[in-house]
């Protein structure tokens, strides 16, 4: 549990369409309370539909932005700690989220991971060599971080990965 920090300006553009889109317009051209609370609230609700397209199954999933900081709190329980790990992820690799504070707890805890922001000229392989010692790692690392990646070459500056354990 904690606050994790992301870059602000990394991530998917959850927030560019549908009520998240119209709430932030509202919010950018009248910022008054209301208009901040329709944002936070969209913002909040695009960040959990996201989560589930991602078939990431946690019980009591409560998720919730706070637009002035650029915040999410996430809570619930994950059936296991790499559950709670790809939800962390999904909060925080979104444009316009800073930071997550996470009060989610793991039904069958284990180990946490490493987490490792993606720089210009990181790949896979490059991060699998510095966390494990050998380049040929690299599809542990993509595991661990599916479904969110779709392929070994898509990552991004800015990016925060998953560094599991060395298996």
């Amino acid at each position: 549990m904690g606050m994790l920090s992301f870059i602000k300006e990394a991530g998917e553009k959850l927030f560019g369409r549908g009520q998240a889109k119209a709430a932030q317009e509202a919010a950018a051209a009248a910022p008054t309370p209301e208009n901040i609370a329709a944002l936070s609230q969209a913002a909040g609700d695009a960040i959990e539909t996201y989560i589930g397209t991602m078939n990431l199954k946690v019980e009591a999933l409560d998720i919730s932005f706070d637009a002035a900081s650029a915040t999410v709190t996430v809570a619930g329980v994950a059936p296991d700690q790499a559950t709670k790990e790809k939800v962390l992820l999904c909060c925080g690799n979104v444009a316009n989220v800073a930071a997550v504070n996470d009060l989610m707890t793991v039904a069958n805890p284990e180990p946490e991971s490493r987490w490792h922001t993606v720089v210009s000229g990181d790949n896979l392989s490059k991060i699998s060599k510095e966390f494990y010692g050998t380049p040929n790692k690299y599809p542990q690392i993509f595991e661990a971080n599916k479904p969110m990646l779709a392929h070994p070459d898509k990552i991004y500056p800015g990016q925060v990965l998953r560094i599991p354990a060395d298996a």
